[in-house]
């Protein structure tokens, strides 16, 4: 197994001691198939406050309905940068896995939030943007666009969230929000979709519940000068906007703290103090504009009178804002009518400009924080989105705003069977990969009942909102019972059997959702889809009228762009499931609990995990990822990417049931087996790194050198061109002066020595000496080639012509009468030592001493001289000594003096031989020219005997003699020669007769001197 299988143990035997409560991974769960064990896990991790489950990579998260202490900085830390499974789950590793992914494979991703309204989908989107505010990398800009990222959140709460009965948080708007970053993974920007604000909050609200936030935040936290300039009371009970859900303060909603952190979210948003201002200008304006009260008339037409609201109304002049809320304007052809309202007609069209005043509002909120974050930079962003969008809701009484929130969750889960189910097995079909089909419910019959063209619900709700006559929201019912009311999934009172006509009023319809049965209320369908506002009053907040299209149509549309934005991203799920309606901790109810798991598909998934792979991906890719795990593929790889992927892996040790190969993907079972590899891929890339790192730094220096040798050549170059201008200027002058001078010196040459002539005179004095030592006389009979004097060394010529020729008559007479004798005597010790005993002996008798007489360079002679120390050499003659180790021939220089013999390689001594250590002298009785000095060698570091081949044997040998005197010492031997390498090594010369002269190194290991034999040389 290696490397891989060494992680695969230690982290299955990790994983194993993390599982004390109930299972990590649903995927391990041994029934799996029931939902029964499901669930029971699920209970087990939820009651010991483990809120979060896995299913492969999709995250289940469990509203605890209280505060852990599992957000810190510290527990970010721990999951950064670690592999999925190494630790506990958390939405940190799901989101570090996310980040990690989209760093090393460089594409887009995103993470869909779902669940039930109240199951904590803004708390995990909130998580995550702190994780990532704390995981990327922090500069000066980077960390402002981190601010504005995560202080865009409180701003878009306060003004999109409410209370509803089911959640204290509830996001009335859907968000999808782009976090951009740089190849360094730093968060460079971001962008902020919103859709579908539930306007008609603003004007009416269920029991139980509350307006936005902003509203109460603004009379509850807001500074006495600024609700002065507003004219706003500190008192929610004074606003009927505010008070028709009954519970204006809520225990767990600071509205004082929140509205500070708002007033600081904004300055970091950089909206300017203007902005704040006309902003919370506006949002008085809408409380103010829901106290404003009618009165009818005596023609039973609406009027304001006396009402103080209308001073603190837009700053619009009253009488403008009166008539816009009091008539209708009517166009007939080139003429223009007023028509009054009744009370009622009245109050509707001041609570649709509330609706519309707050909801450009709010969209002119949105598009201000996208252009604080918006990056400047067009180079390449990769993007992780988020989409945090209201959860599937069902209440006692559901209108058009449920409708559009539970048709845009079946889109959702419509694009989650897409994007896993669906695909997945096709997937599968399509690679060729043996597989298990999974049941699902695909809710593409649901969708398409609510959005076909022509026949679904939103086509007739837009049909009956544009056709003339009197539409009312009972004729849409007809419509829709018409049109579809044999569909399996749509019921209404009159289409219902008895038993389900009685749970059914007569102004109801109700759809099987993917989530289960929802029944609505058609009243105000009509009039919440036109999201009508009187001509007069989009004159009030200065709109040009202009033909828009139904709210449930732009609603459509918005999903359908939401749908194409999601499916070109990677997916990434976290399932949000809320444990109990009570909102209470520790409570688990497993009928709601069960209800959610079914509907959210995650059984399904489980199932599809369990049955399918966990990871794929193309030949190609995975193969340029992990190439460098193994040598053959690494660097490149010359066959097929599947070839390279099946010599990969089977390098890397996968087992046969931990993968499969399709036809273009290869598939890997379990994320584990993945972070393996992974892991192994982190380590190895380090060692690449630092390869690369020492090849690059190498490339730098050598070119920094490179360019300092460059300048310091040229700086040379600079130099000696400055200095030889310089020398050639210095001898110009200097030739001037000393022509001048020699001029003068050779005109008074005669003269006595003085200034004048003084130089010419050395000048004359030393030519004539160099000449006169080249030119000596050699004999005595050379008397007449004495060069001649120059007057002024006439004298010192004679002495000189004087002594030179007494030292010939000397040498002549020693050549004539001593040196004879001398040779005689040498020759007669030669004699005594050779005679009849060496072959070659009778050859060099006709020799004479003399012609090998010493002679050393005097350069030399003064180095050896110099390193010897001692008096000058007495005889020197060239050898070749051979190795004691190997018998590698080297040419060297034999020198005797007085006290030693040295063995000298130019002018470094090799080896001093003193005589007293000098024990004996071997040589052959051949022809050879070998010869073998023994010296003492009681140290283990002293070299040993030396082996010598000298063209002048006798003559050294017998030079040695007179001046060692070791006449005795002599050994001639017959075969071989036995010699000492070192203390307790010995080796051998062997010699013999031949046809040729030869020396080499035998099989034996002996050296072998083959000499020509004397019966050869006589012919």
């Amino acid at each position: 197994m290696g490397l891989i299988g060494l992680i695969l143990r230690n982290m299955e035997a990790s994983l194993t001691a993390r599982d004390r409560v109930g299972i990590q991974d649903f995927v391990l769960l041994d029934n799996y198939t029931s939902e029964s064990a499901f669930l029971d896990n699920l209970r087990k991790r939820s009651h010991e406050n483990l809120i979060y489950t896995y299913i492969g990579t999709l995250l289940v998260s469990v509203n605890p309905y209280k505060e852990l202490d599992i957000y810190s900085k510290k527990q970010m830390d721990t999951y950064m940068g670690v592999n999925f499974f190494e630790l506990p789950p958390h939405i940190y590793a799901l989101a570090d896995n996310v980040f990690r992914t989209m760093q090393s494979e460089y594409n887009n991703h995103f993470i869909l939030i779902s669940g039930e309204s109240g199951a904590g989908k803004t708390e995990a989107s909130k998580k995550i943007l702190q994780f990532y505010a704390v995981s990327c990398p922090s500069t000066k800009l980077l960390n402002n666009v981190r601010d504005r990222l995560l202080l865009s959140n409180p701003v878009l709460e306060a003004f999109g969230n409410a209370k509803t009965l089911k959640n204290d948080n509830s996001s009335r708007f859907g968000k999808y929000m782009d976090i951009q970053f740089d190849h360094q993974g730093g968060a460079v920007g971001g962008h902020i979709l919103s859709y579908l604000l539930e306007k008609s909050r603003v004007v009416h609200q269920n029991h139980g519940e509350r307006n936005f936030h902003i509203f109460y935040q603004l009379v509850e936290g807001g500074e006495e000068d600024l609700l002065r300039w507003l004219g706003l009371e500190r008192n929610c009970q004074h606003y009927r906007y505010l008070v028709q859900g009954d519970c204006a303060k809520v225990s767990s909603i600071n509205d004082k703290s929140d509205w500070k952190m708002v007033r600081k979210a904004l300055s970091v948003i950089e909206f300017s103090e203007s902005d704040i201002e006309n902003l919370f200008a506006i949002i008085a304006s809408v409380l103010h504009l829901g106290n404003v009260k009618f009165e009818a008339d005596v023609r039973g037409y609406a009027s304001l009178n006396n009402n103080q609201e209308m001073h603190w109304l837009l700053g619009i002049p009253t009488q403008v804002l009166q008539q816009g809320l009091t008539h209708r304007k009517i166009e007939a052809k080139t003429e223009e009518v007023l028509s009054p309202f009744s009370v009622d007609h009245a109050v509707y069209a001041r609570d649709a400009l509330a609706k519309a005043i707050y909801g450009r509002t709010f969209n002119w909120l949105v598009n201000k924080i996208n252009e604080s974050l918006a990056n400047k930079d067009s180079s390449r962003k990769t993007v992780i989105g988020l989409l945090d969008i209201y959860g599937f809701e069902v209440f006692n009484v559901n209108s058009f705003e449920q409708f559009c929130i539970n048709y845009c969750n079946e889109k959702l889960q419509q694009l989650f069977i897409q994007l896993t189910l669906k695909s997945e097995q096709e997937e599968y079909e399509m690679e060729g990969i043996e597989w298990e089909p999974v049941p699902y419910f695909n809710n593409k019959i649901i969708c398409d009942l609510v959005e076909e063209k022509h026949r679904g619900i939103i086509a007739l709700l837009d049909e009956e909102c544009l056709r003339p006559g009197e539409a009312t929201d009972l004729t849409l019912l007809e419509k829709m019972e018409e049109e579809i009311g044999g569909h399996p999934h749509f019921v209404t009172h009159k289409l219902a059997d008895k038993k389900t006509r009685k749970t059914l009023e007569r102004g109801d319809f109700r759809l099987l959702h993917y989530a289960g049965e929802v029944t609505y209320c058609v009243v105000g369908f009509l009039d919440k889809n036109n999201d009508l506002l009187y001509r007069n009053g989009k004159e009030v907040i200065s709109f040009n009228f202009y033909c828009k299209k139904q709210v449930v149509t732009q609603f459509k549309s918005s999903l359908v762009g939401l749908t194409e934005i999601l499916m070109s991203k990677e997916p990434w799920y976290v399932r949000c499931i809320k444990p109990n309606e009570a909102k209470q901790p520790g409570r688990f109810d497993d009928v709601l609990v069960r209800h959610q798991v079914k509907y959210l598909g995650l059984m399904e998934h489980l199932r599809v995990r369990r049955a399918g792979f966990a990871y794929r991906r193309k030949y190609d890719i995975f193969l340029q990822r992990y190439k460098p795990l193994c040598p053959d593929t690494w660097p490149n790889w010359r066959g097929t990417a599947a070839e390279g992927v099946q010599r990969l892996i089977k390098h890397l040790g996968y087992k046969p049931d931990e993968y499969k190969m399709g036809r273009t993907k290869i598939f890997i079972r379990h994320p584990r087996t993945l972070f393996a590899t992974e892991d192994a891929f982190q380590i190895c890339k380090h060692r690449l790194a630092t390869r690369i790192q020492a090849k690059y730094k190498g490339y730098r220096v050598k070119g920094d050198y490179l360019k300092q040798r460059e300048a310091a050549t040229k700086i040379e170059n600079c130099w000696r061109g400055l200095m030889a201008r310089k020398e050639r200027e210095k001898r110009a002058w200097a030739s001037l002066i000393l022509f001048l001078r020699f001029i003068k010196g050779f005109m008074t040459r005669n003269q006595p020595s003085c200034n004048d002539n003084s130089e010419y005179l050395a000048y004359v004095r030393t030519n004539y000496l160099t000449r006169l030592r080249d030119n000596l006389p050699r004999t005595v009979l050379e008397k007449d080639a004495w060069l001649t004097a120059p007057p002024i060394l006439q004298e010192v010529a004679d002495t000189a012509l004087h002594n030179r020729f007494n030292l010939l008559e000397i040498k002549y007479l020693y050549l004539l009468f001593c040196f004879p004798c001398f040779q005689l005597l040498l020759k007669e010790q030669t004699s005594s030592m050779f005679k009849g005993k060496k072959e070659n002996y009778p050859f060099s008798v006709c020799k004479l001493t003399s012609e090998l007489t010493f002679r050393l360079r005097p350069l030399f002679l003064s180095a050896v001289t110099s390193c010897v120390c001692v008096s000058l050499p007495q005889y020197s003659v060239p050898v070749v000594k051979y190795d004691r180790n190997g018998f590698r021939p080297r040419l060297r220089q034999l020198i005797f003096t007085q006290e030693a013999a040295y063995l000298v390689e130019e002018t470094k001594i090799k080896q001093r031989i003193d005589y007293s250590s000098l024990k004996g002298m071997s040589v052959s009785n051949l022809s050879d020219n070998f010869l073998i000095l023994h010296v003492t060698c009681d140290d283990i570091k002293q070299k040993g005997d030396l082996v010598l081949q000298c063209d002048y044997l006798f003559e050294a040998l017998t030079k040695l003699c007179v001046i060692a005197n070791k006449q005795n010492y002599i050994k001639v031997v017959q075969g071989s020669v036995r010699f000492d390498i070192q203390p307790g090594r010995e080796g051998f010369v062997d010699f013999k007769s031949g046809q040729e002269s030869m020396v080499y190194r035998a099989k034996n290991g002996h050296l072998m001197v083959v000499s020509e034999s004397t019966r050869t040389k006589s012919r």
